[in-house]
């Protein structure tokens, strides 16, 4: 995959990329959010259903690329968070700083749904569902949303003004995971907050990225396949922000084991991420996230279907760790 950013003006940028099989596209993206709003490649049919699966792949590869080189080049927001590899790395980093009561906390109904399934002495935290094929046609999903403390970064200072501006008390926001517990009005003032405080961390060009924490995650929920084959995805009973997460764990029912061997599982689960991530966009993904095992349910889905994959779920398969 290669990439020439074309053209720019204030809302948009024009980006020639050359995909894997030397087909060009040409693509118009929004700074603000990533949204296609163009997307030209004389290589392939314009309509989807014109176009084999592996070209729509491709297609999807070089529109993917795209959000993440403008991304890389000029900084602007253009990855969508579930296929952000450097947010999911923010998340995975954050996980593993987690203490062992937190990390109970926020991820002890995964840990015992899971559980439930290998030990008969375990309470299941939600019901399987009765349309469910059976007990694991069930994936348990979890949204995880990062955060960061104001007072660990080089803006204290702006962020000390700012507080006292918007009428915001830091040292119990830091504390509330569930929005629900501090009132509309609340947290309008910290959305305000956080809103401004970004903005002079732009143009101050400060990063706080070493400062990341696990802020809250939703409620347990379900994705399941029915006896005929459907696939039906539910939401969680609680969702703290009115945001999207930055990732979505989402697990089949294996065996999590002791707290710290769960720890590293999900650890190894969004590194599997990550890979999916780059080599959904084309890339070969840096070394440390060249590791086999189940990432994304859809990019499992691709692997499998798609001969342009090899299987990168199958621990047997040294494909990935081979250089290019």
């Amino acid at each position: 995959m290669d990439g020439l950013i074309t053209g720019e003006n204030e809302t948009l940028v024009g980006i020639s990329v050359i995909d894997n099989n030397d087909a060009e596209h040409v693509i118009e993206l929004r700074k603000t959010d990533g949204e296609i709003t163009g997307h030209q490649c004389e290589e392939y049919a314009d309509k989807a259903a014109d176009r084999t699966p592996e070209e729509n792949e491709l297609n999807e590869q070089a529109r993917r690329f795209a959000q993440y080189y403008v991304y890389c080049e000029r900084g602007y927001d253009t990855v969508p968070p579930e296929i952000h590899p450097e947010r999911i790395d923010a998340v995975r980093l954050a996980v593993q700083q987690l203490s062992d009561d937190a990390f109970a906390d926020l991820f002890g109904d995964l840990e015992q749904q899971l559980r439930s399934y290998h030990d008969d002495g375990v309470s299941r935290a939600i019901p399987i569902p009765s349309g469910a094929a059976g007990p694991n046609s069930v994936l348990y999903r979890q949204h995880v949303y990062l955060g960061v403390d104001p007072l660990e970064t080089d803006l204290a200072d702006e962020a000390e003004t700012l507080a006292t501006l918007h009428d915001v008390d830091l040292d119990a926001i830091g504390n509330v995971t569930d929005v629900d517990e501090i009132g509309d009005s609340a947290v309008d003032d910290w959305q305000a907050f956080s809103q401004d405080l970004a903005t002079v961390a732009r143009d101050q060009e400060v990063t706080v990225n070493d400062t990341l924490a696990i802020a809250a995650v939703s409620s347990l929920y379900t994705a399941y396949v029915d006896s005929r084959g459907e696939e039906h995805i539910g939401e969680p009973d609680r969702d703290p922000f009115e945001r999207d997460p930055d990732t979505l764990i989402e697990l089949a029912p294996i065996d999590p084991g002791p707290l710290e061997e769960f720890r590293a599982y999900l650890d190894h689960y969004l590194k599997c991420q990550i890979r999916d991530c780059f080599v959904r966009m084309g890339l070969h993904p840096p070394e440390e996230f060249c590791v086999l095992g189940p990432g994304r349910i859809e990019a499992a889905e691709q692997y499998k279907t798609l001969e342009m994959y090899p299987d990168f779920t199958d621990p047997e398969n040294d494909t990935l760790l081979a250089s290019k």
